[in-house]
């Protein structure tokens, strides 16, 4: 096969393992994004998240990841679910948090597609990436035309919305290439940066990490959250939809076909308030939610039913 042919293989077949789109671009460096990164981390919108600061070089260089890399193969996964199960509840967590850890379900499919690839091209250099290494992966799905970065920082499709998980592989293949969208489709919209309920979108596209009640419920480490989010936390417990949730190109979402992802059982009729450590480690054994641990857990349940400081 010559370079087109191997690389509408390669989209077919990661459609046949099940994802909603795959892109391919040219590995290099990421000259747009160097001095966004580097302004985001000088002003501090990272938070705690001290680890954002090391391996700047690889998170905007994929050849230094991979040895000799020519192409990033970009997928995405949808996770979005058949119904809203905490629409209506006291405590809220994530639409991404129903199901199984992503990390896990993501990696194994590009493994497949992966292992296709040396089928049919024989033995290459090659590493699978999800959310696990310095990767900035919505820059990368942009750069492979399958969607643009939203307002809310979000990689937007203008037919799936932006319920998916992003993943890639980073080859030394040198494949036919995609392009980015010549335009974002956010228009004068702002829906996003008025809903926030801590107001971490300061500007479009750029959020501020630490205000962010993902950050504050899973990467915030700390034994309490900051008084001054008391009564915003709008019930979240684990992660947060409302930037998502309040996206017009979200009316594209469609139910996952992933069966990982469906909720696990007995998640939606949980009492977050009497909930055991014993019975914390037996229900998210396989879950996103076992990140910040039961201690954690526990401090977002107490601190999302605070009234404002």
């Amino acid at each position: 096969m010559n370079k087109l042919e191997l690389s509408q293989a390669i989209k077919r077949k990661a459609e046949e393992i099940g994802f909603l789109s795959c892109g391919i671009s040219k590995a290099g460096f990421l000259k747009s994004e160097a001095s966004h990164l580097e302004n985001w981390l000088k002003n501090g919108l990272h938070g705690s998240m001290s680890w954002m600061e090391n391996n700047f070089d690889k998170r905007l260089d994929p050849t230094k990841l991979v040895d000799g890399a020519k192409s990033v193969i970009s997928v995405l996964i949808n996770y979005f679910p058949e119904k809203d199960l905490f629409e209506n509840s006291e405590l809220k967590i994530s639409k991404y948090a129903y199901g199984n850890d992503y990390h896990t379900v993501v990696k194994d499919n590009l493994n497949i597609l992966l292992e296709y690839m040396r089928a049919e091209i024989g033995e290459i250099v090659a590493r699978c990436f999800t959310d696990s290494a310095p990767v900035l992966d919505k820059a990368w799905a942009e750069r492979a035309g399958l969607g643009w970065i939203g307002k809310n920082g979000n990689l937007i499709s203008t037919k799936a919305g932006s319920f998916f998980f992003i993943g890639e592989i980073i080859c030394d293949v040198d494949l036919e290439y995609d392009h980015p969208p010549k335009a974002d489709h956010c228009g004068t919209c702002t829906r996003c940066i008025d809903a926030c309920p801590t107001g971490a979108i300061i500007k479009p596209q750029l959020v501020d990490g630490s205000k962010c009640i993902s950050y504050l419920t899973i990467e915030l480490k700390d034994e309490l959250i900051p008084a001054a989010f008391a009564g915003k936390m709008d019930n979240w417990i684990f992660g947060c939809d409302v930037c998502q949730d309040v996206c017009p190109w979200n009316r594209f979402s469609t139910p996952t076909k992933i069966s990982a992802f469906e909720p696990l059982d007995g998640i939606s009729q949980t009492d977050f308030n009497e909930l055991t450590q014993e019975g914390f480690a037996k229900l998210f054994e396989y879950s996103p939610l076992k990140r910040p641990g039961f201690q954690g857990l526990t401090r977002n349940v107490s601190f999302a039913k605070k009234k404002e400081a």
